[in-house]
């Protein structure tokens, strides 16, 4: 028995000391290093990047936080001459352009990411798909200049003014309707950044609802359920991480795009009164005086800048929160 021991270890022993397998085990363990450290750089850069741009932009705005303090925020002062300024009128125009884009775009989107998945016929999918992907890739510049020339004369007579005549009367929602039809407002850039949000809500949507496993759906079908239930009891909740994520960057880019708003919104240092008043946004303020600012009018731009990075990072913390608490509650 003990032959059989001694004969049976012997190899095991022998391909242990053998010097090229302990060479490979070595090379393969050095390989393993050199690649963790490089990922791990990898991800340090980005981390460094972020960090760089937060200190970058708070050293260039405090002299304009210095003097204003934090009522730089609610101030609607913008007087270059004086130096008098603040963030107000561009922060609300950010907030309900952003807002009106989504408020178009995310059931657009889901509806368009809901009938590729679910019930388009299979020789559509692709070329519905590539073409949606296709907007996504058209410059922000053109959106604006569609906007402008072809967008804003066709929605002044037959969109403002047919909501003014319609809405403008009513006692509540009326004043939103009032002012100048002219097709350029707030209103329109919404408008304009939900065709440019559109294509990347809906993208990631589709390919969300594309990984629900097969046998989920076959399962609720088999059951009874209709397609709406099917996505609302089945699809949703397996693809909630992914629909929140994908609604967040339809956000993020619609609170930091520049020239398709600054060619629509209108560029009043002024708050609006209605949906069809000019406005502007912190992207637009910063597209057009960027190139004629100096000195502390350059500080109160960098100041803007740092409170677009401000809130879109407090819009993703949000959205990081309620998916928490979603799962949190469907765990419990």
């Amino acid at each position: 028995m003990s032959m059989v021991t001694t004969m049976n270890v012997q190899p095991a022993s022998v391909e242990l000391n053998n010097p090229n397998m302990a060479a490979i085990a070595k090379k393969q363990h050095l390989q393993d290093i050199v690649f963790h450290r490089v990922t791990q750089a990898f991800s340090l850069i980005v981390l460094v990047a972020l960090v760089g741009i937060i200190v970058s932009l708070l050293v260039n705005a405090w002299p304009s936080f210095h003097k204003f303090g934090i009522q730089f925020i609610w101030r609607v002062e913008w007087d270059i001459i004086n130096e008098e300024f603040g963030a107000a009128i561009a922060i609300v125009g950010t907030l309900v352009s952003a807002g009106i884009a989504m408020l178009i775009a995310v059931p657009l989107a889901f509806g368009i990411a809901l009938f590729l998945t679910e019930n388009c016929p299979v020789a559509l999918r692709r070329p519905l798909g590539t073409a949606i992907e296709l907007l996504a890739a058209v410059p922000s510049i053109i959106y604006g200049m569609f906007g402008l020339f072809i967008f804003a004369p066709i929605f002044a007579d037959y969109g403002q003014q047919p909501l003014q005549n319609l809405l403008g009367q009513l006692p509540l929602i009326g004043p939103l309707f009032g002012g100048a039809t002219t097709g350029i407002g707030i209103l329109a850039a919404g408008i304009i950044l939900a065709f440019m949000v559109l294509p990347f809500v809906a993208a990631v949507m589709r390919d969300v609802f594309a990984i629900v496993p097969p046998i989920l759906r076959e399962s609720a079908y088999g059951l009874g359920c209709t397609t709406w239930e099917v996505v609302r009891n089945v699809v949703l909740p397996y693809t909630q991480k992914g629909v929140v994520g994908g609604v967040m960057l339809g956000l993020g880019r619609a609170l930091g795009e520049t020239m398709a708003v600054t060619f629509v919104i209108g560029n009043a240092n002024r708050l609006p009164t209605s949906l069809f008043s000019p406005g502007t946004s912190i992207a637009s303020t910063l597209a057009n005086e960027f190139g004629e600012a100096a000195d502390f009018h350059i500080s109160t731009l960098f100041a803007l800048g740092f409170l677009l990075f401000v809130i879109t990072f407090v819009v993703l913390a949000l959205a990081k929160v309620m998916i928490l608490r979603a799962e949190k509650a469907r765990g419990a």
